[in-house]
């Protein structure tokens, strides 16, 4: 099951989402797709936005700057993974938190 855990400042993403084997798996590639899509957004508009972090633990992204446009992308994103949790509920879970 792929992760995301969220608060105000961070989101990190873990896991995979075990829907197929890797390479055909639908759920890791619209959650890779939507993720990606967003940090490459944020950067394009301010470089200094967003830092990000893809370790073998999985994907962390600190948000840097809370202006209207980055929190925007931010939450689009969160309301895209949102969407997909509710389809794939097995394989993708959203929760608020702290981050360890």
């Amino acid at each position: 099951m792929i992760k995301v855990l969220k608060n105000k400042e961070n989101i990190s993403i873990t896991g995979h989402a075990m829907y197929d084997d890797y390479g055909k798996d639908i759920v890791c590639s619209a959650v890779s797709s939507i993720v990606i899509t967003t940090i490459n957004g944020i950067l394009a508009i301010n470089s200094e936005a967003i830092t990000y972090q893809n370790t073998k633990e999985g994907l962390k992204i600190e948000i840097k700057s809370f202006d209207n446009i980055t929190l925007k992308l931010i939450d689009n994103m969160l309301e895209l993974l949102t969407k997909l949790s509710r389809d794939y509920p097995k394989n993708l879970e959203i929760k608020e938190g702290t981050r360890k």
